[in-house]
């Protein structure tokens, strides 16, 4: 067995999320470990807030399967990590149904509204406006989050939209005890929320001050926001009373957003991106992501390579996932972007034999120098703590892979009035202007350009390892 496909599914399998504090409990260990191994029969529940991952084992116990516990958790950590959960962004689903042995991708991508256009963020001497681009209400994507998640149970689930969400309603309105996760969160992010008197009432108390470990933290407006939600279904988000404070909100802020983009959104259910990697089935998700097209072409690199013998985390094997990044990367930039606008060659990148000829040029000696790869020198940039995975399994064999954010931590930091709701930045994630980066150091290409309509390129990677035909 090797060492990726361990780390795939260990990290597929574990539970990762904090323990659940009150105002008299001590945690047992610290939140910031990264491994809390379990052990489950049943089903499997990874997240990374507990509060949420509950939410999602109690329809496991109750006989749901992994599609009603996804959409639960999905709707939860909108509440419970708003950082990154949400009803205001967009993602990506990977879903394993073991009946009809079949893997499908949602896409659930935000998009571009009608009016933009591909110069929107350049200022009058050409260069890109970082403040407009991240934190105005022109930096918002169309959100996809809502009708995603409809969308998934409505295919693949058995419960009711309304019980899915009787968890996050709860914890919205009867409030949730602050953990120290969210605590450091709040006073990291206040400089961004502050900006929005909406999310500045929220987050914080009437002096200012984020809620204490141990406080009771309500929502009471997400929670009007949930329950419409819960009764009208997406209309309510689409086209009803929420759609509307949205589009208020936009028309008060020079935002570009209307009623019709909102009402137009559709998630698109696509065919997964697939992989064989030594032995080993690998699922991921399309483009808009970029993500399963290169893990895939990287795993078809680093398959002619005998990684076991040069060890692990050795400096020969950490110098081979580097040099074998660093195409992949190039090939982000060159080819990738929304596969409704622009031809993207998939079959070419993940094939074996363009996996041969990237092998051949690397040196287990020697480096390439990135300017040799790539259109201009690599960024340097740490880990982000933005954005949010979680996986499933249930006892019928079946799986959820679901990576969801509103970009940066807390989006751009804007709350629409009277609805709890936070809103993305992800029209960053396109390209603003050529040969520039994102927030992220990311170098896009002429395929992701601003375009009405068009999904923004992403790198999450929701990903399913099956062998021999069943999850590994």
């Amino acid at each position: 067995m090797t060492k990726i496909a361990k780390l795939l599914i260990f990290i597929f399998c574990l539970n990762i999320t904090p323990i659940k504090v009150t105002a008299q409990d001590t945690p047992i260990y610290d939140y910031r470990a990264i491994f809390h191994p379990v052990i489950s029969k049943n089903g499997m529940v990874a997240s990374q807030e507990d509060l949420a991952t509950q939410s999602g084992l109690e329809v496991l116990k109750e006989g749901g399967n992994a599609i009603d516990a996804a959409v639960t958790i999905g709707f939860t950590l909108a509440v419970t990590l708003p950082r990154a959960g949400n009803l205001g962004g967009g993602g990506f689903m990977l879903i394993h149904l073991a009946d009809q042995q079949k893997t499908v991708a949602l896409d659930y991508r935000e998009k571009a509204p009608l009016a933009a256009n591909s110069d929107m963020f350049l200022d009058e001497n050409g260069e890109v406006d970082q403040q407009k681009i991240k934190f105005s209400h022109q930096a918002v994507g169309v959100p996809g989050t809502v009708a995603g998640l409809a969308m998934a149970l409505e295919k693949y689930g058995t419960i009711s939209l309304e019980r899915a969400l009787q968890p996050a309603i709860k914890l919205a309105e009867d409030g949730m005890i602050v953990d120290e996760d969210l605590y450091n969160s709040l006073v990291f992010a206040k400089r961004n929320l502050q900006k929005s008197p909406a999310s500045l009432a929220i987050f914080y108390k009437a002096d200012g001050s984020p809620y204490q470990i141990g406080e009771n933290f309500k929502q009471p407006d997400l929670a009007n926001s949930l329950k419409l939600i819960a009764n009208q279904g997406i209309k309510a988000f689409h086209q009803g009373e929420i759609a509307d404070k949205i589009v208020r909100d936009m028309e008060a802020n020079n935002g570009l957003i209307t009623k019709e983009d909102l009402a137009k959104y559709k998630p698109i259910i696509r065919e997964p991106i697939e992989g064989k990697y030594r032995g080993y089935k690998v699922y991921s998700m399309p483009p808009p992501s970029s993500g399963g097209v290169h893990l895939v072409q990287m795993l078809n690199i680093l398959e002619k390579f005998p990684i076991q013998s040069l060890g692990h985390n050795t400096s020969s094997t950490l110098h081979l996932m580097v040099e074998t990044m660093k195409f992949a990367y190039a090939d982000r930039f060159k080819f990738m972007g929304d596969t409704d606008f622009v031809d993207v060659p998939i079959k070419r990148l993940i094939s074996k034999k363009y996996a041969d000829q990237i092998g051949e040029k690397i040196d287990l000696e020697k480096v390439i120098p990135s300017q040799n790869i790539l259109p201009k020198p690599v960024f340097q940039s740490n880990e982000s703590t933005e954005t949010t995975h979680y996986s499933i399994m249930d006892r019928y064999g079946n799986a959820v892979a679901n990576t969801y954010t509103l970009n940066f931590s807390y989006g751009s930091g804007l709350t629409v009035p009277g609805t709890g709701i936070l809103l993305n930045n992800q029209m960053d994630d396109f390209t603003a202007k050529l040969g520039v980066s994102n927030a992220y150091q990311l170098i896009g290409g002429q395929n992701n350009s601003i375009s009405p309509e068009k999904r923004m390129l992403g790198s999450m990677t929701p990903t399913i390892v099956l062998k021999e035909g069943k999850l590994w």
